[in-house]
């Protein structure tokens, strides 16, 4: 008589948590602390022209609230990255939300331009803490088969967050006036600081990370040096990269002038316009995670499709006859926007199986800092050219195609040795489950 072997699901990897309804709520926790960073991030997306008359500045000055707070965004992901390694995630998430609510109520009280600027880059450098953290988070307490959902999830709290600051702070901005708004927001950072110091655990129990051999500089060289390495890091990263700027500098910044002071829109229809790529981000969300999760071979297939995408879309409206675009095509771009960040969350999928669970935070610190390098350029560069040609959108907005083109060529160039190498790593995983759950066999 022989006994047969454990079979491990062929979606199961060695070492993968469990899952269960525990990790939905630590995890949600965490995404709740995204959440509310989001919501402080994008608040001057609706605040624009506000700011503008608030701090009497123009274009260039005003692309520099968000050129800021997004550089030190991006300059704080690869350190944020090796801290989450490093401390863990509930204390690299409570340091974030005691920044950016700090951030948040200076920016409320702020009179002088400097000051302003100075809150932004605090708010900033708390909002750099909180996505890699989640991200983090989800793959200590899920299983690696739920990786793309549990990403997408993880956007679409971020996308609440968005629409939140798209809807509600508009209107709320307009009756209650600047102070207290921006202070009624950042009461939401202190509550869920409080939260997370009750609830929120950096893994399951019995999956505790091994002791990790990391002191001094040699710990953060190897850390990002072996990261970079993997061509599947460097992918994700120009994923990120060519796929979340536009969308991101549409909404953070630069869509609600254009589609006010460019198409003659109301602020009322120009906002609807704004939660339209919201409403579309969350649906793209949820359709590219449920994809992704059942059918990984499509990745590829969806970068480069909403990177085609929208530069079609922008292609169309600045190449369109006359001053302003018609309704429908506005439309439209808004609705290809809104694919963008489901998108750019692809480049953490190429990440994770490349990179052990003990350097997720380090990887996936240089994917996010791809796309907010990003953005900071074409913040940068739509302000500089709307200065120099005398507020020229469609010669501003041209410079989406110029970081597109870049970025499709670096993810041409590394996706065939970044899909090689994680197919071979899967099935090693698949050969050494097998082996560690399989008895020897026993004859009678």
């Amino acid at each position: 008589m022989r006994a047969t072997a454990h079979k491990t699901p062929h979606n199961v990897l060695p070492g993968d948590p469990p899952g269960g309804r525990r990790a939905v709520l630590v995890w949600g926790v965490g995404t709740l602390v995204y959440f509310v960073a989001v919501v402080h991030r994008t608040s001057l997306g609706v605040a624009g022209i506000d700011a503008a008359d608030r701090f009497h500045i123009g274009a260039s000055a005003l692309s520099t609230f968000s050129i800021l707070q997004v550089l030190v965004y991006a300059g704080m992901q690869i350190p944020v990255g090796l801290m989450v390694d490093r401390l863990g995630t509930k204390r690299v998430l409570m340091l974030g939300a005691v920044l950016f609510t700090a951030g948040q109520g200076a920016f409320a009280l702020s009179h002088s331009y400097g000051m302003a600027l100075a809150a932004r880059a605090v708010l900033g450098c708390g909002d750099a803490m909180t996505f890699v953290s989640v991200l983090r988070l989800g793959a200590r307490w899920f299983p690696a088969r739920r990786g793309p959902v549990v990403s997408q999830g993880a956007a679409l709290f971020g996308v609440a967050g968005n629409l939140v600051s798209t809807v509600a702070l508009s209107r709320l901005l307009h009756s209650a006036g600047w102070t207290p708004t921006f202070l009624g927001t950042a009461l939401g950072g202190a509550l869920v600081l409080v939260l997370v110091a009750l609830f929120l655990k950096d893994h399951p129990e019995g999956h505790e990370p091994a002791p990790a051999e990391h002191l001094g500089a040699a710990y953060v060289r190897r850390q990002i040096t072996d990261s970079w390495r993997e061509p599947g890091t460097r992918l994700g990263m120009w994923t990120h990269f060519t796929t979340q700027f536009s969308g991101m500098v549409f909404l953070l910044l630069w869509g609600l002038p254009y589609l006010v002071e460019d198409q003659g829109l109301s602020r009322g229809a120009a906002g609807g316009l704004l939660t339209l790529v919201v409403l579309a981000n969350m649906l793209f969300g949820l359709v590219f995670g449920q994809l992704i999760g059942r059918h990984h071979g499509l990745r590829m297939p969806l970068t480069l499709g909403v990177i085609g995408a929208t530069a079609a879309a922008w292609a169309g409206v600045l190449a369109w006859p006359g001053g302003q675009d018609p309704l429908w095509l506005l439309v439209l771009l808004c609705v290809v926007l809104g694919a963008c960040g489901p998108a750019s969350m692809i480049g953490f999928d190429f990440a994770r199986p490349a990179n052990p669970p003990e350097r997720l935070g380090t990887a996936s610190g240089i994917v996010n800092l791809g796309g907010f390098t990003a953005s900071v350029l074409t913040l940068f560069a739509v302000g500089v050219l709307l200065d120099a040609t005398g507020d020229n959108y469609r010669v501003a907005w041209s410079s989406v195609f110029v970081l597109q083109a870049f970025g499709t060529a670096q993810i041409l160039r590394l996706r065939r040795a970044s899909e090689r190498l994680e197919r071979e790593r899967i099935a090693v995983s698949r050969i050494e489950s097998v082996h560690r759950t399989a008895p020897a066999p026993v004859s009678d």
